[in-house]
């Protein structure tokens, strides 16, 4: 693999834990949130989990 590739793959990961770092902040500050925001977060984690398994299995070609 790439050091690009390894870049790009850390980049995503900070993204991604940044994402749910805030959400949880919401969700701690907000409670009446957390049902809209779990159905929204498990829908986008639900792509990215699809997403993931095509690159990977693209790059294992």
């Amino acid at each position: 693999m790439s050091t690009l590739a390894l870049l790009v793959a850390l980049l995503l990961v900070v993204v991604v834990v940044l994402l749910a770092a805030g959400a949880a902040y919401v969700v701690y500050r907000h409670p009446s949130w957390s049902q809209p925001l779990g159905a929204a977060f498990g829908a986008a984690f639900g792509a990215v989990a699809v997403m993931a398994t095509l690159v990977g299995a693209i790059l294992a070609r």
